[in-house]
């Protein structure tokens, strides 16, 4: 089964409670396993919270979601400024020195594919992939 969407938010912390709400409840219909959807709420939460917190001027920001059998993409979309350093070079073993940077590392930690790029309109475009995988069936035992 797949699932798209796209949502356009407002630049404020409730919106990031609200998205990952519609995340999750995407993955548990979709029945991904517990362990995936945690794993991708919590990078979800980290990629809105840095367009929140680094928005400026800018009054909403998008998401879109596309959710197949064995993969989840999430892309967060912003107008803000960027990034002043470059992601890549950030990695989970080399913490950064200062408390910028943080969410980057364990974004890239939960996922299996973090990707930064400018998009042709202009926007920052934030990718989030990660391979799911089904909630394991409960098996019942006859116990005659």
């Amino acid at each position: 089964m797949n699932l798209e969407f796209s949502v356009r938010l407002p630049t404020d912390a409730q919106s990031v409670p609200l998205m990952r709400g519609l995340l999750r409840q995407a993955l548990e219909h979709l029945g991904v396993a517990e362990t995936g959807i945690e794993e991708l709420v919590l990078a979800l939460t980290e990629a809105c919270a840095n367009v929140v917190d680094h928005a400026g001027e800018q009054e909403e920001y998008q998401v879109d979601v596309a959710i197949s059998d064995d993969l989840c993409r999430i892309s967060v979309l912003d107008e803000g400024q960027g990034f002043e350093f470059d992601p890549a070079s950030l990695t989970s073993d080399r913490a950064p020195l200062s408390d910028r940077g943080r969410g980057l590392i364990l974004m890239q930690a939960l996922v299996d594919r973090l990707q930064f790029v400018q998009a042709e309109d202009g926007r920052h475009r934030v990718t989030l992939e990660k391979r799911l995988s089904p909630q394991p069936h409960l098996r019942l035992l006859n116990s005659d």
